[in-house]
């Protein structure tokens, strides 16, 4: 062991100490969370989404330039891993190599020598859309700017150390050719950077290394005090993500618990360790806050800034609720209210963009649910009115102030039975409280049913004995009231054995399929325009009348899209049509837009910013559609009002799928 070795070793065993001393200090950080989150189940599918999502890089492959910038980085890295991990161990023994590994070893060091190319050409590339091409999703505060300036230099650095070795040692063995013939870019450039004698190779080599070292130690205790701690975080933290089973559901309250004084979440002790560990996890991409539909248009929402503030709060308040310290500056302060508004959290639609774009699998809507829940359950601080929804919901079982009683006079004439009636039939049609009180929606309902009867499809309905599915109710922060909601219509649905349910609300079907079997509701649910695709497949619906050609545009509600993963029944059943042309807008399917309706923002005024709905339908406009076809309630509202802003009414109608091919049928 010589000079080399020893110094080697007391800095790499500082390195280590230090670097597992700052991941313990975050360890304990997500001890200060009190909210339990059991995310230990279904390890299969976790293994194949970190493979999916983390090693294959689907998400950030959505954004075909910066993915595959990303990608050749991230790719880069692993394969690095070869060649740090050799550097490492010459650290202790300076003849070891890998070259046991055989033609592994050759196969692994020829894909280097060719991606450090191509992650030196990846970072300068991102250097430039961060700084000259300034891409407006990357703009962060100025300390982000360095950050980042400071960890893409830091990996330059890393890949050009490594050529550095690789060039001297090719120098130092005399330019052999058959040796260095698996890293032909190392070899090229040793025959153009010529070092004059063995000596100055072995010297430049050397430097090499130790710089090599250093770059990489410095890099990697770096990293727990960055934004790039993602590169530590992001394969655990989409592990850990939700499941498909409980995809883009809201997690029940125990509302029973008498020992609970907080509901949802004040500050960082009411969250769950896992949503700390986002905030870790947070690249500060802009992914999210450039897919949000409230930002788009100019609110103050911001995804990113909810994921960093929770962050940043943690980082300040956890090591004093750790040591015991009472710092009144710090103590005195709150998540809510004093960095994260009122405002941003009320303006979310609930869309599911900013997690559906997250590469890291961030959850920035359990956050914003449980930080509305403390606003409404705890705080009772929300906007004024939603206070006649709440009351409206909790005395007429819907969200507008009808008489319940009224809830199946959409039907009258239409020979309907209910399930009180008849305890039979194929399906219940879930009308929901759109379908049963606005007066343009009951139209809907009236159309649906009309082709039922047509395909001769046997269905009941719940009529009076239906009550609101509790999804306003939920999303807007007031989980007891809809889990009161809930609760009476599982017990309703399984008095009659109910199994099967079709229903043309999008958030009726997700709280339906979804969200009922928490509270004991299992069944099979569709949506109108699932079941219309299929009734037009089979035969039992028959369509084509001698229609004039009209041309039709699909605006995807995120509720049946993002959530359920529903974009091709509807355009199924359009297309069948062969009167109607089916355009889609610039935005659709995954990427579609917000209505700006979700989210009990349906009940809420615009009081910044422009508005969603109108961005939304300046988009449909734009296809010269005569037909904007939706299949939700809310956002046939938001986009019948798009319409009227822009005085297109005359020109453009906005129907729903049903009554689409309710003209078309035969």
């Amino acid at each position: 062991m010589d000079l080399k070795n020893i110094i080697f070793i007391i800095f790499f065993l500082s390195a280590i100490g230090f670097f597992t001393y700052s991941c313990s200090r975050l360890y304990k950080y997500l001890k200060v969370a009190k909210k339990k989150d059991d995310r230990s189940s279904n390890i299969a599918s976790r293994i194949k989404r970190v493979l999916v999502v983390a090693f294959g890089q689907s998400k950030l492959l959505r954004d075909p330039i910066a993915g595959s910038i990303h990608f050749l980085i991230f790719w880069g890295f692993m394969l690095f891993l070869f060649a740090v991990i050799e550097a490492i161990i010459q650290g202790f023994n300076s003849d070891f190599n890998l070259s046991f590994l055989g033609i592994l070893y050759t196969a692994i060091t020829f894909v280097q020598d060719f991606f450090g190319v191509l992650v030196i050409l990846a970072v300068l590339f991102s250097l430039y859309r961060r700084f000259i091409q300034r891409v407006p999703r990357l703009e962060v505060e100025k300390g982000g700017k360095l950050d980042a300036a400071f960890i893409l230099l830091m990996i330059l650095m890393v890949c050009l150390t490594m050529f550095g070795q690789n060039i001297s040692l090719a120098s130092i063995q005399n330019f052999i050719p058959h040796e260095f013939e698996y890293r032909p870019i190392s070899y090229a450039l040793s025959q153009i950077l010529f070092l004059p004698g063995a000596e100055s190779a072995r010297i430049s080599y050397e430097v090499s290394w130790w710089l090599h070292i250093i770059f990489v130690f410095g890099f990697l205790n770096y990293l727990p005090y960055s934004k790039h701690l993602h590169v530590i975080t992001s394969i655990p933290n989409t592990y850990f993500a939700n499941t498909d089973d409980i995809r883009n559901t809201i997690k029940p309250l125990d509302l029973e618990d008498e020992s609970v004084e907080i509901y949802g979440a004040a500050d960082i002790e009411h969250l769950s360790w896992k949503q700390l560990f986002d905030g870790y996890s947070c690249t500060e991409c802009g992914r999210c806050t450039d897919s949000c539909p409230a930002a788009t248009v100019g609110k103050s929402l911001s995804p990113r800034k909810i994921i960093v503030d929770i962050r940043r709060r943690t980082e300040e308040k956890a090591p004093l609720l750790l040591s015991g310290v009472n710092e009144d500056e710090i103590f005195n302060k709150k998540l809510v209210h004093d960095y994260i508004t009122d405002m941003e959290l009320w303006e979310c639609t609930t869309c599911m963009a900013c997690v559906q774009e997250c590469p890291v699998m961030i959850e920035h809507l359990d956050s914003i649910i449980d930080l509305r829940r403390n606003l409404v359950l705890t705080e009772s601080e929300f906007p004024s009115n939603l206070n006649n929804v709440f009351k409206s919901l909790e005395t007429n079982y819907t969200p507008w102030a009808f008489n319940h009683n009224d809830r199946a006079l959409w039907a009258e004439g239409m020979n309907i039975k209910t399930l009180a009636e008849d305890n039979g039939g194929e399906v219940l049609f879930w009308v929901g409280c759109a379908g049963s009180f606005d007066d343009r929606y009951k139209k809907v309902s009236r159309a649906f049913a009309s082709l039922l009867q047509i395909a001769g499809v046997d269905f009941r309905i719940l009529g009076t004995e239906e009550k609101c599915n509790g999804d306003t109710a939920r999303r807007l922060g007031n989980e007891y009231l809809a889990q009161m909601l809930i609760k009476e219509n599982v017990e309703t649905l399984n008095s009659y054995g109910v199994k099967n349910i079709v229903t043309a609300c999008p958030h009726c079907y997700h709280s339906l399929k979804n969200e009922f079997r928490q509270f004991g509701g299992n069944y099979n649910v569709k949506h109108h325009t699932e079941l219309l695709d299929e009734l037009i497949s089979t035969g039992r619906l028959k369509v084509d009348k001698n229609l004039s050609h009209t041309k039709v545009t699909y605006h995807d509600s995120c509720y049946l899209g993002r959530y359920n993963s529903i974009y091709n029944s509807p355009r199924n059943a359009i297309s069948a049509l062969r009167a109607v042309e089916l355009v889609e807008m610039k935005r659709n399917r995954s990427k579609g837009f917000c209505c700006g309706a979700g989210g009990g923002r349906m009940f809420l005024e615009d009081e910044e910013g422009g508005r969603i709905n109108e961005e939304r339908t300046k988009e449909a406009l734009e296809t010269n559609a005569n037909t904007i076809a939706s299949a939700c309630p809310f956002c046939m509202t938001m986009l019948t009002d798009g319409v009227k802003h822009f005085d297109k009414t005359d020109s453009v109608e906005v129907k729903d799928i049903a009554e689409i091919i309710l003209e078309n049928s035969k």
